[in-house]
């Protein structure tokens, strides 16, 4: 591969700042192949370090094995900035042929960097991201297995070699060993974290919105699984999925230690130059007929509550689009977006990014969106720090993807947990306004549990 002819796609300052540095990739088809099962085919050599994401129509997945290259920050600002850096600085090293696909960075941020609790959390910096060594894509019904190199050696041949070796070895195995899913796990205990607090920090932030300190704030709280035996991230992935595939699935593991869920709310896509977004705010369960569901989605549909949340965000993300698009389409009423647990109001954005903006900015500027900090910006995540007390880590930060030709998409990181061997720490939380009551939002939080609760073999009393 690295005596044929090569391209370097970017224009302009192609090169990076280490003449050294050298980026290499190589793309090959492989026909039907379960990402599942070529993620199990990597678990023993890669148990540690991989990750996986597949979008919400289910048209890409994408398993990341092993570490080409780790980017992290543990800046409490300007954390975006320097993720993008970094990574263009990289994309600068890349040599690939024209027929080669585009190589990944996964990976995401805390939802609040500033927060300085202890918790579960403190493997995780404040960002977090990784190209990986052997990459399965799967887009629109074709597979392709991506290798990356990263390296400062001049004769890498015999390195990339041991890749090709490596990503051979694991088609192979994947190819002849189907991914057969094992038994959701056995909840031994269910602890509920700082339960009187949470209710707590729902009545004193409901005053001080009536006294005129914010408009909404979103608090969260936690509870706690134990397991007999540590829970394999395979296990856990393959339930998730399989439980919520309306949703994007993502797992993003850091030392053994693994952030995942199914996720309805996408914070941004970018695709061929132009830019997607979901208001997503706004939430009721569901029915247990088809006639009282759609009552139930009426009756969403019509509360000014939830219609003033949903609001919030269209407002905000419309702004955001505002400054870097053009072309913005933006439905004036919300849908109705059903998933197996809960309802959600939905508003689709599209637009034209302007030239010179990343996926980057996008994320910056959108997180946190009002759907999971409040409003304003700045006085709701104050209100959280001082009321909420918890450490969310990764949990309604943002988590997703670019690749070196400026595409990517990032999904707001909720309905997810985080697992620690034989422990798993789930997170939800709810929208508090001046008209909030507090043993409804507490409800509401179980609605929001369920699905990881689910997926980790816990129910709750009503099912």
């Amino acid at each position: 591969m690295m005596s044929q002819k090569i391209t370097v796609p970017l224009e302009g300052d192609t090169f990076p700042k280490d003449p050294h540095l050298r980026f290499f990739t190589e793309t090959i088809e492989v026909g039907h192949l379960s990402p599942l099962a070529f993620l199990k085919a990597g678990e023993t050599s890669y148990a540690k370090d991989h990750f996986y994401w597949q979008n919400a129509n289910q048209t890409l997945t994408i398993v990341g094995l092993g570490h080409a290259k780790v980017l992290t920050s543990e800046r409490k600002d300007g954390r975006f900035t320097d993720i993008a850096e970094r990574w263009h600085e990289l994309c600068k090293a890349l040599i690939k042929e024209e027929e080669d696909m585009a190589p990944t960075l996964f990976g995401g941020f805390s939802f609040d960097p500033k927060n300085v609790q202890d918790s579960e959390w403190v493997k995780f910096p404040t960002a977090y991201f990784v190209l990986p060594s052997i990459q399965l894509l799967r887009k629109n019904g074709s597979t392709s297995v991506i290798i990356n190199l990263v390296t400062k050696n001049a004769y890498a041949a015999e390195d990339f070699e041991a890749l090709r070796i490596k990503r051979d070895q694991l088609i192979h195995k994947a190819q002849l060993n189907e991914f057969t899913p094992a038994e959701k796990p056995v909840v031994k205990a269910l602890h509920e974290i700082d339960v009187e607090h949470y209710k707590e920090a729902v009545q004193n932030t409901t005053k001080r919105i009536q006294d005129g300190d914010a408009e909404k704030v979103v608090i969260a709280r936690s509870v706690n699984l134990h397991f007999p035996e540590p829970v394999s991230s395979m296990t856990a992935l393959h339930h998730i999925a399989n439980e919520q595939q309306e949703s994007y699935h993502f797992g993003l593991q850091k030392d053994g230690e693994l952030f995942f869920g199914a996720t309805p709310e996408r914070l941004i896509e970018i695709s061929g130059g132009r830019a997607y977004s979901a208001c997503v705010a706004g939430s009721i369960k569901r029915g247990k007929t088809a006639e009282e569901d759609r009552h139930i989605g009426e009756e969403l549909l019509n509360d000014p509550k939830n219609r003033e949340e949903h609001q919030y965000v269209v407002d905000m993300i419309s702004t955001v689009f505002d400054e870097f698009c053009t072309d913005t389409l933006i439905p004036k009423q919300p849908k109705l977006m059903k998933i197996r647990d809960i309802q959600h109001l939905f508003t689709p954005v599209d637009a034209m990014v302007k030239e010179g903006r990343t996926i980057f900015d996008f994320v910056e500027a959108l997180h946190p969106t009002p759907a999971l900090g409040g409003l304003p910006t700045v006085k709701s995540m104050d209100i959280i720090r001082e009321e909420e007390q918890m450490d969310r880590g990764y949990y309604a930060g943002p988590i997703g993807w670019t690749d070196t030709e400026g595409n990517g998409e990032f999904a707001v990181a909720i309905r997810s947990a985080l697992l620690v061997e034989d422990e798993a720490y789930l997170y939800a939380g709810g929208g508090i306004v001046a008209d909030s009551e507090v043993e409804k939002e507490y409800d509401e939080t179980w609605i929001k549990f369920r699905p990881v609760l689910r997926a980790l073999g816990g129910q709750l009393n009503d099912e």
